[in-house]
């Protein structure tokens, strides 16, 4: 046991995408879409597609070894592992497992969690309690998902949405006195309607198992009940939405985002529109767009930026973040 803390921050970031680029004229060669379709309807240009030998701990160990480096710290310093993702094709062990694993971590509690494109929202909550309780010192956190294994590649209304990769963070505790940089979560769920999202399976002897989603119910979801919840995370963080540096929304759709935004208030923020070119990628869609910002330098340390993850389940979480 740890002696706990008053606040958490995350120390580094890092993330990881394949090298295969699936363009919008490419998916019109194999179903009936074009460039033009996809970027009216969800303003995507491009998303990158992990190899068929490419697993979901592959890309979970290339991004979270990349954002330990870059903490300074020894794998032995992290005693906690959280994985959010909906696509491990791998049961047991879980993802943190192995992925603790390959990082030669030592004795580290490790557990994979599932609210799907909401799920590195939830996770990095996780960290920060299990830090400030005193049952953490140090936690490797990543959103990482292969959609692409699920994908009916004949529904346009699917198949064009996502892609493939992953995000990470360290998490440690603030120092003493220091403003918290991971504010207080603002979390829950419409489970009454989580059929508008489901990726089922059918049992060994079934067909594979599909995503599906009832697009136009979800748009109507996201767009008319996540800005107020965004608004509260920002209140409970004591940030007003016109001070923040930056928003970063799952990465839904581009005209999901930018609803959300224009609902929030944060007229001078830098708002994550990644999904242009890497589409949907469910749990790792919010680390992977900070990440990108940050090493843009369009982020500095220091700046307020609101998260907000959202999905299936109808799930959502919402925390306000300082940059590393």
């Amino acid at each position: 046991m740890h002696s706990g803390t008053t606040g958490t921050r995350i120390l580094t970031l890092g993330h990881y995408q394949p090298a295969r680029v699936l363009r919008n004229d490419d998916l019109a060669a194999v179903v009936d879409t074009s460039d033009e379709w996809i970027r009216t309807r969800v303003g995507i240009a491009e998303r990158r597609i992990a190899a068929a030998d490419e697993s979901v701990t592959d890309m979970a160990v290339a991004a979270a070894g990349k954002t330990l480096a870059r903490s300074g710290m020894d794998p032995a310093d992290i005693d906690l592992v959280v994985v959010a993702t909906c696509t491990a094709m791998q049961r047991m062990p879980n993802i943190a497992a192995r992925v603790a694993h390959q990082l030669a971590m030592s004795a580290p509690a490790a557990f994979d969690l599932n609210v799907a494109c909401a799920g590195f929202c939830y996770a990095l909550a996780t960290a920060d309690q299990a830090i400030r309780g005193g049952a953490s010192g140090n936690a490797l956190v990543v959103g990482v998902d292969k959609m692409s294994d699920f994908l009916d590649w004949t529904d346009r209304s699917s198949c064009v949405i996502f892609g493939d990769g992953a995000g990470a963070a360290v998490v440690t505790g603030a120092a003493e006195g220091a403003v918290p940089g991971i504010g207080p979560v603002v979390w829950g769920s419409e489970p009454e309607r989580g059929q508008a999202i489901t990726l089922e399976t059918t049992g060994p002897a079934g067909p594979p198992a599909l995503f599906r989603q009832d697009g136009q119910s979800v748009y109507r979801w996201a767009t008319g009940t996540l800005a107020p919840i965004a608004r509260a995370a920002c209140a409970r963080a004591g940030v007003d939405p016109a001070e923040l540096a930056g928003v970063v929304t799952h990465q839904a759709n581009l005209r999901i985002i930018d609803l959300i935004v224009r609902g929030i208030g944060a007229r001078d923020a830098i708002v994550a529109r990644d999904v242009v070119e890497s589409g949907n990628t469910s749990a790792a869609s919010v680390p992977l767009a900070l990440s990108k910002l940050i090493d843009g330098g369009e982020l500095t340390t220091g700046d307020p930026v609101l998260l907000l993850g959202f999905g299936a389940g109808l799930s959502y979480a919402s925390q306000v973040v300082r940059c590393p």
